[in-house]
């Protein structure tokens, strides 16, 4: 079944951050992959991260069909049918075993997530809609398209990555002159974003047709921490930090989430179409 969800307070609201949206306007149906709240240690404090990305998506004009693995397979069909858009949201890590690596001791994986995701990347590629995808939707995109992931960063990176849960944690993003990220913040070239991971992507293991736009530089090698699709035919766009979390965000982020709206609207399914 799609992740339960009271009613948004966004619903009618329009976007603060640019002209995106404004009432009157079609609102893209956007599918947003979501962890299973069910038998994690805190419920409540899951099913509110889940609604994070719910209200990001409905505040800038999209229409959220949440789906999680516990979705029947006819659901996730009619949930790909009618697609404009697809983001992909945190979670646990990705098993290694899908970028032919054995498993660290502190990687915790999600076996349904993972084939939830994939079958909704593979679906949202064939019908080239929008793809954003945030933290593990980052790491899931280079996965899906060949690339590797840096299994425990603590042994890569420099101190602010360390307490992944917590709300201060933060570091330096320098953004890729010339990348559409650059282009869709402005110029802008470095910002502090927020920090909630362990798993990262590193140059060596950035998949084939994707190319870093974000870059978190240390002492032992720089971590992808944006990356983007080469193609211009389509709009793929995955980022490390949690552009929902608005109170610990760069302001300039929500012209990411105007930006991948506004792509999902133009990509708009025929079958959604009045």
């Amino acid at each position: 079944m799609s992740a339960s969800r009271g009613t948004s307070r966004f619903a009618s609201s329009t976007s603060s951050e640019g002209p995106a949206y404004h009432p009157g306007m079609e609102r893209p149906r956007i599918v947003v992959t979501l962890a299973n709240p069910e038998g994690k240690s805190d419920v409540a404090i899951a099913e509110d991260k889940n609604e994070r990305y719910l209200e990001a998506v409905e505040r800038h004009g999209g229409q959220p069909i949440p789906l999680d693995e516990r979705a029947s397979e006819a659901q996730r069909r009619t949930a790909f049918e009618e697609m404009d858009g697809l983001v992909l949201s945190g979670g646990e890590d990705i098993d290694p075993a899908r970028y032919g690596q054995p498993r660290d001791s502190r990687t915790l994986v999600d076996p349904g997530r993972d084939v939830l995701d994939e079958e909704s990347f593979r679906a949202a590629a064939a019908r080239s809609v929008p793809i954003f995808g945030i933290c593990r939707g980052l790491q899931a995109i280079n996965v899906f398209s060949g690339g590797r992931l840096v299994q425990h960063v603590d042994e890569h990176a420099s101190r602010p990555y360390r307490g992944r849960a917590s709300a201060a944690a933060r570091h330096l993003l320098r953004v890729v002159p010339g990348s559409k990220l650059s282009s869709l913040l402005g110029g802008a070239d470095r910002l502090e974003v927020n920090s909630f991971h362990h798993q990262a992507v590193d140059r060596d293991g950035l998949a084939p047709g994707l190319r870093a736009s974000g870059i978190a530089p240390h002492d032992q090698g720089d971590l992808v921490e944006a990356l983007e699709g080469m193609s211009q035919d389509r709009w793929l766009l995955g980022v490390q930090c949690h552009p929902e979390r608005t109170e610990s965000s760069p302001e300039e982020f929500g012209r990411l989430w105007d930006a991948f709206i506004a792509a999902a609207r133009e990509a708009r399914a025929p079958s959604a179409t009045p």
